[in-house]
């Protein structure tokens, strides 16, 4: 069974493997919190809490609480969850409120559809009344997922980082 989980030490073979997993597939690690050093796992981990709670948070990112999406019938962590739980201009043009990602030797198994609906409880629990998600235009598999936990397209706008077009969904938090 799936659930989220808050970064622990408890899990740092589990967060390894993940890591190892998104190496060997030559893609950058989603979302970004999966990117910071983990060398000094325990280091990783009070970092994050403290994101969570406004702690040494970085000029121009806002509080954010990072969940590991833990199945523990496989012992594995296959995937991650970051909620930052306000907008500033960035987010609000772009990327939004949540950034998911799938270990790749994980997808295609409804993982990352149970992922976001379990965010998405979270951001109950912080407050928020409506969070805004983006994905690039060709993640065809990511819009489908946003859209079937009640994601409403509001626009496509143009990432000059990327250059390719992002597709801002908005979710009520029931």
């Amino acid at each position: 069974m799936l659930k989220l989980v808050k970064p622990d030490i408890q899990y740092q073979t589990q967060y390894r493997e993940m890591l190892d997993d998104w190496r060997a597939s030559g893609e950058e690690p989603k979302p970004w919190v999966l990117q910071k050093d983990c060398t000094d796992f325990q280091a990783l981990v009070e970092k994050l809490e403290g994101l969570s709670r406004g702690i040494n948070v970085p000029e121009g990112f806002v509080p954010s609480t990072t969940f590991w999406a833990y199945d523990n019938e496989t012992d594995q962590i296959v995937g991650a969850v970051n909620i930052r739980h306000s907008l500033n201009d960035l987010l609000l043009e772009a990327f939004g409120n949540i950034g998911y990602g799938v270990r790749p030797g994980a997808r295609r198994k409804g993982y990352a559809t149970t992922i976001l609906k379990l965010a998405l409880a979270e951001c109950k629990n912080l407050n928020l009344k409506r969070v805004l998600l983006g994905c690039y235009r060709e993640n065809v598999a990511s819009a489908r997922i946003i859209l079937k936990n009640g994601g409403v397209l509001e626009n496509e706008v143009f990432d000059n980082d990327s250059g390719k077009l992002i597709q801002r969904y908005w979710i009520e938090i029931e």
